[in-house]
């Protein structure tokens, strides 16, 4: 039975290398954490009231900025660079968007659901 410290200790946010060839090299795309996934979700959503939508706005570059990575499964970006991010290409992104959805199983319809519940 796992005690406190081993699932504390665990190694349990996966990352893959994806080559982005436009960008000369590869870069590492990794599993999100709990408190980020929530706050790529909460960022989905504009509230207002009663009145809930989908907020796409810039939506790959604020899922790269939480799942882009180093070797070792540190950050690259903080939310300060979205838009910066943003401004590359949306090829690019795309590529890493696509790898980090089914890293962290969040498919197009989950977006949307987030706005309905």
């Amino acid at each position: 039975m796992l005690d406190k410290k081993a699932i504390l200790n665990s190694d349990d946010l996966p990352r893959e290398e994806v080559e982005v060839e436009a960008w000369g090299g590869s870069v590492w795309v990794r599993t999100l954490t709990g408190t980020e996934r929530d706050e790529f979700e909460a960022s989905c959503v504009n509230n207002k009231g009663k009145n809930r939508s989908v907020n796409m706005v810039n939506i790959r570059a604020r899922l790269c900025v939480l799942t882009l990575c180093n070797e070792k499964g540190e950050r690259l970006f903080d939310a300060r660079d979205i838009e910066a991010l943003g401004k590359k290409s949306a090829l690019c992104l795309d590529l890493i968007f696509s790898v980090a959805q089914k890293l962290n199983g969040l498919g197009n319809e989950d977006v949307e659901d987030l706005a309905k519940n």
